[in-house]
């Protein structure tokens, strides 16, 4: 059987990007990597119990018992390398990651942003907070990036982009909707599979 290149998903919440990847994988959009462990610095995420339902190893590392965040990174590393995964989805992950953790993945971590980079994205832009930004200034599109993760934040290379046009009476909650379900649920999955397909083609 070919290899699959192994993923880890990132979540802190409900995980429904998390789902989108499950659903993706198991409609043969992702073929050419497996999520083989969801990773949770919240004990009562969802996501985890998503995980567990589609039968996938999930984990909690607590920041505060592995004494911050150096410990906690230094936990993670070792459950990535002893499930020897090649690549990390940040899917609602909402802990910024040390230029250390960054670098020894680079290039093997991606995000998806509910923005259109470089708008409405860095420090503090996550969330409902992207899209009341947004629909502060007055943008018609907005939309949803994928970007391999660097030490800053939302600053690493675009992978893919997809436009969401705004419209009227659009509240946060309504525009964050139609941005996961026409953008985010969409191209997250997609770049996935891009850059497992580029993995396991590396190895060849």
């Amino acid at each position: 059987m070919e290899r699959k290149a192994k993923v880890a998903v990132f979540v802190s919440g409900g995980g429904t990007n998390l789902q989108a990847l499950i659903d993706a994988q198991q409609k043969g959009i992702i073929k050419s990597g497996e999520i083989s462990l969801v990773v949770s610095n919240k004990k009562s995420a969802f996501a985890l119990e998503r995980a567990e339902k589609a039968g996938i190893k999930g984990v909690f590392v607590s920041k505060k018992e592995n004494g911050g965040q150096e410990g906690f990174e230094r936990a993670v590393n070792e459950i990535l390398d002893a499930e020897g995964i090649d690549l990390i989805v940040l899917a609602g992950f909402l802990s910024i990651l040390s230029p250390g953790f960054t670098r020894k993945w680079e290039n093997r971590i991606i995000n998806i942003h509910p923005s259109l980079i470089p708008s409405f994205c860095g420090e503090g832009f996550y969330g409902l907070t992207v899209h009341e930004k947004a629909l502060e200034y007055g943008v018609k599109v907005t939309g949803a990036t994928v970007h391999f993760v660097n030490e800053i934040p939302d600053g690493g290379k675009i992978i893919l982009q997809k436009a969401v046009d705004i419209q009227d009476g659009d509240t946060p909650e309504i525009l964050q909707r139609r941005v996961m379900e026409q953008a985010e649920w969409i191209i997250l999955p997609e770049a996935a599979e891009m850059i497992c397909n580029s993995i396991i083609n590396q190895e060849e």
